[in-house]
Formats: C-alpha cells, structure tokens, sequence
C-alpha cells in the first residue's frame, strides 16, 4: 500500500483563517470613505511604514501561518493558485492593535522568494516594498466581521486589500482596520 501523499496529509489538519475575506469588494478609488481611515485604505506604499510614523512602538504579532487550498471566492485574484502560505497577524502601534492582516503566498510565489516563508516576526511590508519590480493591482475595500477574542475585538471593520506582482510572482494581502486605528489618527 503507497502512503498517502505528504502535502495531502499536511492539510488533514489544517484551520481555516481567523476572519473571511468572503465580502463585496469594490474599488475603494470609488467609494465614499470615512474621513479618519480614507487616507490608511487609499495608501500605495507600505502600510507598515506608514502606521511606523505614528507610533513609538511597532511590532508584528503572527496569530497563524500555514498552507491552505485557495478558497473558491480568492481564484479570480490569485488564477491557476491551488494552494497557498496564509500568514494571519496583527499590527500594534504602542501595544495597541491597530491593523489584522492576512496574506496569501502561492506556493509558486515562496519557491522563487523564499524569505516569504520564514517571515517570522518581520513585516510582509518591510520585505515586498524594498523590491523595484513591485507592482499593485487595484486597492479594494469591503466591510469585514471581525471575531478576535484574544485581543478583545468584535467589530464590523473597514478592510483593504491589493494583489501584488513581486518579480512576476503574485501574492494577495488584506488589511483590516480595527478599532484601536481611531487613536492613531488622534494623535496627528
């Protein structure tokens, strides 16, 4: 008897991401936006640099990271993507959590850009936006359920998100705005 296949097996026991990016995305070029969180949605560069110019402290917490089949409603975004490194973390600015991020590696995407899947601690920004070859597709915004008991947050949330080429390889990250954003944008 062959044993089963190794990545098959590997995906046994896998969870899905904490939040669902199953919504209505639109252009968010189009939409009407709050005030206070239009110019974070509406970003191009890093948003991690970005939240780093209000805030004495920045660190990345990683919630998850694993493998996961793309989900039918992510194909359009990622074409010809099976499967994908989904890496779940939470921006803090000043031990407040201020950003819930997922993204979504392709496999094929890690295998030519490997320090992708030992990110760790370090933010995806700080690695994709130091690259001349990046490119962005259209910024995307939706109204997202987010459930994070850990850091006490329940909440219908402004989230972004852009599909990304990085030396022709595409990734997809999502960035979800929580409500602690509100006493970053006091503080200008």
């Amino acid at each position: 008897m062959m044993p089963p296949d190794f990545f098959a097996v590997e995906f046994m026991f896998v969870s899905k991401p904490l939040i669902s990016l199953d919504a209505n995305w639109q252009d968010a070029s189009q939409m009407l936006l709050p005030v206070t969180l239009a110019p974070w949605i509406l970003e191009p560069a890093s948003l991690t640099a970005r939240l780093r110019q209000y805030c004495q402290q920045f660190r990345v917490q990683v919630l998850q990271e694993q493998r996961s089949a793309l989900p039918a409603f992510l194909q359009p975004l990622l074409p010809g993507v099976a499967q994908a490194q989904v890496r779940e973390v939470i921006l803090w600015c000043d031990d407040q959590p201020c950003v819930y991020a997922q993204s979504w590696l392709p496999e094929q995407t890690i295998a030519v850009l490997k320090p992708l899947a030992d990110l760790g601690e370090r933010p995806l920004g700080d690695y994709i936006f130091q690259h001349a070859s990046l490119r962005r597709g259209t910024i995307e915004s939706a109204m997202l359920p987010v459930l994070l008991p850990d850091i006490q947050v329940r909440a219908n949330c402004l989230a972004r998100r852009s599909t990304f080429l990085l030396e022709q390889q595409p990734l997809l990250v999502a960035e979800t705005f929580l409500p602690d954003m509100e006493m970053l944008e006091q503080r200008k």
